[in-house]
This record gives C-alpha cells, structure tokens and sequence, in this order.
C-alpha cells in the first residue's frame, strides 16, 4: 500500500505529500477542528461528576490515599470515554469497509459490542444497494492546501455523491464541512498505487448513522456555500497555528514599572 503518510503536531494532524516530503498540509477534521466546542466544557464536567458518584466507594478510598491520583482520575474520565467511543468506531468502519468491498465476514468472530453495527450495515447494503467507486481513499486540495481521508464516494440511484459513516449516538452538522471539503478537493490519491486521479463530479453528500438499535442514512448538504465556510476554518487554522505568533511587537515606548506577562512567569 502506498498510502499517504500522516503525522501529529500540537493535537493536530498534518498529511505528508507522497511526491514532496517537506510539503504539508493539515487534515480536513483538524480543520473542522477550529469550531467553537463549547458544550465540550460541559460534556467534561458531566463525566467527571458521573464517575464520581457511580464510583463512589473507589474514589472515596482514593481521595485517602492519593488525593492527587483520585483527581486525576476524574479528570481523566472524559478521556476514558471519548477514547472507549474511538475505539468502537475504529472497529466499526474496518468492518465496514470489508463489507463494502464485499468480504465475506463470518459473526463469530466479530465483538459482541459490534456485531448489531455490522449487521445494521449489511442491511444498508441490501435496501440502499450502492455501487462503490472508492472506499478509504485520500483527498489533496493542492488549491486551498488541505487534504483529508474520507469513507465512500459511491453511486446511489445513479447519482454520485460522497458518503461517511457515524456511529456516535448523534450526527453533528460539522459532517458537512467534512464533506464539502472532500467533495471540492482537487485529486484522490490512491492508496494501492500512489496515482492521483480527479474528483469525480459529485452531487451531494450523506451520513450513515450506524447504532445498536438500527441505522439511518441522512442526505447532507456539502455545497460551494459550505465550502466556503469551510476555508474560512482553513483561514482561522493558519491564523491558531502561525498567524497570531506574529501580530503583537515589542514595546516601542513604555514607563513606570510595567512587567510583560512573559516576565511575570519567567520569574
């Protein structure tokens, strides 16, 4: 496989062009990244207080004798679950991609926590019957110097249109920013041989949501209007990462005793 390589730099990820090492530009998701995550605080603080009560008896023991560690613990809690969700969806979209590519996958050896994801998928392949075109492939916008790893491009009823999987318990209208970007990138590059191909010419995007309980493919709008958007976080991207090292100078007059705020904690 001749994949294009990735790498993490302060939380986010960057894509390493196959043809040019020391060119590189950063994923779609670190991208979409750049949204306000308000609910985030509140979604933390949720989790550390539910472990604190259901597990009560432990942290209580060890609140006496690591008071420390059973901080740690709490605020560590929603690691512990994003991570958990993480790791089922990882599992998931390997079983997918499998299925769509049309491997046989015997049960028995599928989890038990993914097995209703499987067969809710295989369902979807039986009602919706889509023809792929490209599974688990790489996007490079060359243009707008972004580049992103999406599930489907498939025929659906004979349109076009991109598709990416959820298996979260909801579907966030950050998917279309994600979409729209693969939609509007320049080129695939293949994985297997490393060519790069065009985008074909898309119609529109969708959401497979994937639960226990069932699925649900939901239409997506990924138009040059959310494109749009989209460049704006590509914008506001540069600006978080490079763009305001450099917009505050040195002092050119100052007086009394005033001391910066790198001052302050040099000392």
């Amino acid at each position: 496989m001749a994949g294009v390589s990735t790498i993490k730099r302060g939380g986010s990820r960057f894509y390493i062009d196959p043809d040019d090492g020391d060119i590189k530009v950063p994923g779609v998701t670190s991208v979409v990244g750049q949204l306000p995550k308000d609910f985030l605080t509140f979604w933390a603080a949720k989790e550390a207080a539910q472990a604190a009560v259901e597990n009560w008896d432990i942290v209580s023991q060890l609140i006496q004798r690591d008071p420390k560690g059973a901080e740690d613990y709490l605020k560590g809690a929603h690691r512990r679950k994003s991570k958990a969700a993480t790791d089922l969806g990882s599992a998931c979209h390997d079983y997918f991609e499998r299925l769509a590519r049309g491997e046989v996958i015997n049960d028995r050896h599928v989890h038990v926590d993914v097995k209703p994801h499987v067969r809710h998928f295989r369902e979807f392949l039986d009602e919706v019957q889509p023809e792929f075109l490209y599974l688990e492939e790489t996007v490079w916008s060359d243009t707008y110097k972004y580049a992103g790893s999406f599930d489907a491009i498939a025929k659906v009823d004979d349109e076009i249109v991109i598709l990416d999987w959820k298996t979260s318990k909801s579907i966030y209208d950050s998917v279309a920013l994600q979409l729209s970007a693969y939609r509007y990138a320049d080129r695939i590059i293949l994985a297997e041989s490393g060519e790069s191909v065009p985008v074909p010419e898309i119609v529109g995007g969708g959401a497979l949501h994937v639960r226990p309980e069932g699925w649900a493919l939901h239409p997506v709008k990924c138009d040059r209007t959310v494109f749009a958007t989209f460049n704006h976080l590509r914008g506001v991207f540069d600006w978080e990462k490079e763009g305001k090292k450099k917009v505050i100078g040195k002092p050119i007059a100052s007086g009394g005793e005033f001391v910066t705020g790198t001052q302050r904690r040099a000392a």
